[in-house]
């Protein structure tokens, strides 16, 4: 089968197209052909060497995947051979079949596309957990999501609305703010061209942000925590400006708030019956036209280095998925 390679850590234009074995599956596992992967900023980091995931050399990246059962482990009783599923898998996505956990698997409603389906796992999955799981945002809060052009801030955006909080955007371009609203947001900052903690603390009232989803890091974790509420959570979701922030514990004390990490890979390893749970819950919100992955994007097989680059350039809004058969 064809595989996108990686056999050295380096720039994601040494990524090779090559010819691989079918991967074998065990008892627990279903093996998928993958029809589309979603591309994620873990990508990116993975194939220079900079993720905490070392897989062994080769391997492919792409972390989340949908397609047609191929086969599935004597131990796996909720999908068989045929029915269309998305998988999250770690690493082995951009290939034309990849072989996960049984866990990791789940059907997806017949309406919906391979693209959409490819575009959910990560996003989603991280953003529900970490908004409903981790901060316990209720209904008439105020949201502040940051990196909110991406796919996992758009996620955030349309999620937050969807669970009743009153959402702020926050990008680096109009363009991205625009897609940011478009998805429910009520107000937007740039942070590239307008203060941010002068603008949380004048669109709250002085009161501050009730929730902060914080996927940038850098200079925008420091300028949104300023503007945190009075028992506030901040949830840490990323750091995708490439510097890890430092929390000063006067603030946390002053301002009787919260910074709570989000791990969702550790989290699915270690619960994944409530994963499971929380897509239940996301595909009925996909039902009822509550949530909708934007692709802003999408790539040839073989352009997949050129896809990783430019989400490692941040020039795409939304989602990006490859296009494993066309």
């Amino acid at each position: 089968m064809r595989a996108i390679l990686c056999h050295a850590y380096g720039p994601p234009s040494d990524l090779v197209l090559g010819e691989v074995a079918s991967p074998e599956i065990g008892g627990r596992a279903v093996k998928i052909a993958v029809d589309r992967a979603g591309l994620n900023f873990p990508d990116v980091l993975i194939v220079q060497g900079k993720y905490q995931a070392k897989p062994a050399f080769p391997f492919s990246p792409g972390a989340e995947v949908a397609g047609t059962v191929l086969e599935a482990g004597e131990h796996v009783r909720h999908v068989v051979p045929g029915d269309r599923v998305m998988a999250t898998c770690g690493t082995g996505g951009f290939a034309e079949e990849v072989v996960v956990t049984g866990d990791a698997v789940f059907k997806i409603p017949d309406a919906m596309s391979f693209d959409t389906a490819a575009a959910l796992p990560l996003t989603y999955g991280t953003t529900y957990h970490a908004l409903v799981d981790r901060a316990d945002l209720r209904a008439g809060e105020t949201l502040l999501v940051t990196g909110a052009g991406g796919g996992v801030g758009l996620a955030a955006v349309q999620l937050g609305v969807a669970l009743g909080a009153k959402v702020i955007a926050a990008a680096g371009s109009a363009a991205k703010l625009e897609a940011a609203a478009a998805a429910g947001a009520e107000h937007g900052v740039n942070y590239t061209t307008e203060n941010l903690t002068e603008r949380l603390k004048a669109l709250t009232g002085d009161a501050g942000v009730d929730v902060i989803y914080e996927a940038v890091g850098g200079d925008v974790f420091d300028a949104s925590l300023r503007a945190i509420a009075w028992g506030g959570r901040l949830l840490v979701i990323g750091f995708a400006s490439g510097r890890i922030p430092d929390i000063p514990a006067n603030r946390l004390l002053l301002k009787g708030c919260s910074a709570v990490g989000v791990f969702w890979g550790s989290f699915v390893a270690r619960d994944p019956a409530k994963n499971r749970h929380n897509f239940e819950q996301i595909f009925e919100l996909y039902a009822a036209g509550k949530i909708d992955p934007k692709i802003g994007a999408s790539y040839a097989f073989e352009d997949a280095a050129k896809a990783i680059e430019d989400l490692a350039a941040r020039g795409i809004i939304g989602k990006a998925v490859i296009r494993v058969r066309d």
